[in-house]
């Protein structure tokens, strides 16, 4: 018992003398790849082809990575699919893979790039990160080998994998995270039995990892907040753009908004696939962000984040729920946002109060338009209820949008443009929930850095009117909890501890600092 605390209170003391010696800041790096494509996806090469495809990528990340350590970036985070791209099936995507070890065997591939057989990509990889003192963040394939013995083995005899893997400024593989929530498409990877939850500890702050679809549910993505307290997430997708509220810049600025953590990134760019908009985000407001859907080149975003961000504590409710109902406006009409049926009232007036309620939600909204224009329609949304087309998400979501057209049958559809600027809005609504992520996206897919704040009783508030028309103003919730009534249960000791440790921790490092 007595090794077992002054074990505990060493690694305090380690923690503490880390925290002290960190950087306040660092220069992070993300890179939207335009991924060359394999020439045909669904035979298998030979290996010596699948590499030759690999290093052709390899020698554009090298590049932007070449670059960002000259302009001082401590790390830089690369795309999902951006070293061999998509639309495999198992067996054609199987001369791309490599044995991915775990990070625990402290491996440097450059030193030492024939310890775990043929790792080729590993290799370079690594000789990156090392040859410019930079971290290097990756997303690869992973194989594993399995037997009969194992009943979950598939036929072919291998576990393969959706992989991000991190490699320090020495070289060393420090990070590898198998993807959790395999989007639709993705037969050729398998997915872990387990969750895993993915940390690694720097002088600029702890780090957690997942990747693209994994942002939408709660494990791993809340755990390694909540329960693990990363200050930065890395984030490599290839990520396909769906207005009005899963635009990939507007999301991932409002998910580490609403988490309260630095988000790091990288998408590939793929125009005919919408997918583009890559970003280095903080909770306060973005930082730096790319969207292009005209040209077909890759883009790299530099910017300086803090190393421990400040979160401040938001009660969603709060002032949704201690107010009467503003005025209900012109008759509610039904909409469908992504799927989902909304309940909607019209904007009818260049200044106005209204309130929108489906289930238990209630959205309020107060605004004023800088004009109201008769060639456009906005409309005051709310949904509460089960998503179910490319996965299982509950979600509560109030929204102010404008309509395609002029007709509110069209209120919903995806829509691009705008020509309405706001001088105020507040938006709130009676979460059930504390992860709420709020968005605002102005016309020509933009953000609107600085231009709005959450308040702790939930409302989402302009600072200045519109520096663009407005596309959507949106507070996104999901209640992790009614995804699946199978996932409610959970370990409320260990719960317990955790929290109690976090105390013990803060109160030590307080005495060192």
């Amino acid at each position: 018992m007595i090794t077992s605390q002054l074990l505990t209170y060493v690694a305090i003391l380690v923690l503490c003398i880390l925290r002290a010696s960190s950087l306040d800041t660092f220069i992070a790096a993300v890179y939207e790849h335009a991924v060359i494509l394999p020439n045909t996806t669904g035979t298998p090469v030979s290996p010596e082809e699948a590499l030759a495809l690999m290093n052709r990528n390899l020698d554009l990340l090298e590049g932007a990575i070449t670059s960002a350590a000259k302009q001082g970036a401590h790390i830089i985070v690369t795309p999902e699919d951006g070293i061999y791209g998509w639309d495999f099936n198992r067996a054609s995507l199987y001369p791309y893979l490599e044995d991915i070890p775990d990070p625990q065997v402290n491996w440097i591939p450059c030193n030492n790039p024939n310890r775990f057989g043929q790792t080729p990509v590993q290799e370079r990889l690594s000789c990156l990160a090392k040859d410019n003192s930079i971290y290097v963040v990756a997303n690869i394939g992973d194989k594993k080998l399995c037997n009969a013995s194992d009943p979950q083995c598939p036929p072919d005899g291998w576990y393969q994998y959706n992989t991000d893997v991190v490699f320090d400024s020495q070289g060393k593989l420090v990070a590898r995270y198998h993807k959790q929530n395999l989007f639709m498409g993705e037969e050729q990877f398998n997915v872990p039995k387990e969750p895993e939850v993915v940390t690694f500890d720097t002088t600029f702050g702890k780090f957690g990892i997942f990747t693209c679809f994994d942002i939408l549910f709660h494990d791993p993505a809340v755990t390694l907040v909540k329960d693990h307290h990363v200050d930065t997430i890395l984030f490599p997708t290839a990520w396909m753009n769906v207005l009005p509220h899963l635009s990939a810049i507007e999301f991932h600025s409002a998910w580490a908004m609403g988490m309260g953590v630095n988000f790091l990134a990288a998408n590939t760019h793929c125009p005919s696939k919408k997918m583009t908009g890559s970003g280095i985000y903080a909770p306060d407001s973005p930082r730096a962000f790319h969207y292009d859907m005209k040209t077909e080149e890759g883009k790299l975003l530099l910017a300086q984040l803090d190393s421990h961000p400040h979160h401040t504590v938001v009660n969603w409710a709060s002032y949704a729920s201690s107010i009467e109902p503003l005025s209900k406006g012109n008759q509610e009409f039904k909409g469908t946002v992504f799927f989902d049926e909304f309940t909607f009232v019209g904007l009818t007036e260049a200044t106005g109060n209204y309130t929108v309620c489906q289930k238990d939600l209630c959205c309020h909204l107060s605004y004023k338009m800088s004009e109201k224009r008769s060639d456009e329609v906005y409309a005051l949304g709310a949904f509460d209820g089960l998503h179910t087309v490319e996965g299982r998400y509950y979600l509560q979501i109030c929204t102010l949008l404008k309509c395609r057209t002029t007709g509110l049958n069209t209120c919903g559809h995806s829509v691009e443009t705008a020509s309405t600027t706001f001088e105020m809005f507040s938006l709130s609504g009676t979460f059930g929930t504390q992860y709420v992520f709020p968005e605002v996206l102005l016309s020509d897919t933009k953000l609107a850095p600085e231009e709005f704040q959450v308040s702790s009783d939930g409302r989402l508030m302009s600072l200045k009117p519109t520096s663009g028309p407005v596309l959507t103003v949106t507070l996104f919730g999901r209640l992790y909890e009614k995804d699946q009534a199978s996932d409610a249960s959970s370990d409320l000791t260990a719960q317990a501890l955790g929290i109690i440790l976090t105390v013990v921790i803060n109160i030590v490092c307080s005495l060192f600092w």
